[in-house]
């Protein structure tokens, strides 16, 4: 199956929070009814398998993946020598695309992988264009020369933002200085749902 391409307000509120950055007032009235023409009728309570699907699929999207490639993060992680569910979420942390959003040089996830995507970023000086690259601890980020030609990242490098304690921010890039913490990580994800929903 391919990239999604339909609605991404539809898929934020099927899982009751805005997974993409950019549904405005609108939605945020809106997440707490389902999509469909019964979307507000009571539903039964979700049963322990449908608790541990939910939250797989909105990390899952969230982070813009498909499930193949999102398996594989979660079989790296199973080899990590810490819990399971925190080295799941420190590797998406430290995808490409989400180390760009993070940085503030892309308004949302989505932004930040099709900057990755067109050949703009560089890390360690060299043209990297796969967002699920994972970047290591002392590696800098940099952008080509015609990235700055984009109105929307001339703004947002005029405009910084509160980067997380793990990564500094340069006008032109930044770096990674360390693997982030489950702390600093989002603190409404329940990775323990995602490691029982494959363990099962």
């Amino acid at each position: 199956m391919g990239r999604y391409r339909g609605p991404k307000n539809k898929l934020s509120r099927r899982e009751g929070v805005d997974l993409f950055g950019t549904g405005g007032e609108g939605l945020k009235q809106r997440l707490d009814q389902p999509p469909g023409m019964h979307g507000r009728k009571s539903r039964r309570k979700p049963s322990e398998y449908a608790l541990h699907l939910r939250e797989k699929q909105k990390v899952k999207r969230m982070y813009g993946m498909r499930e193949k490639q999102f398996l594989e993060f979660f079989r790296k992680a199973q080899k990590e020598k810490e819990q399971t569910g925190a080295a799941l979420l420190k590797l998406l942390e430290r995808r490409l695309d989400n180390v760009v959003y993070r940085l503030g040089f892309a308004r949302t996830r989505p932004q930040a992988r099709q900057i990755v995507t067109h050949g703009h970023v560089l890390v360690g000086g060299n043209t990297v264009d796969i967002p699920s690259y994972i970047v290591d601890p002392g590696q800098e980020i940099a952008f080509g020369r015609k990235a700055f030609d984009m109105p929307d990242l001339q703004a947002l490098a005029q405009n910084p933002v509160q980067v997380p304690p793990w990564l500094e921010r340069s006008d032109a890039g930044g770096k990674i200085l360390r693997e982030p913490e489950r702390s600093e990580i989002d603190k409404d994800i329940n990775e323990q749902l995602i490691v029982e929903f494959y363990s099962r």
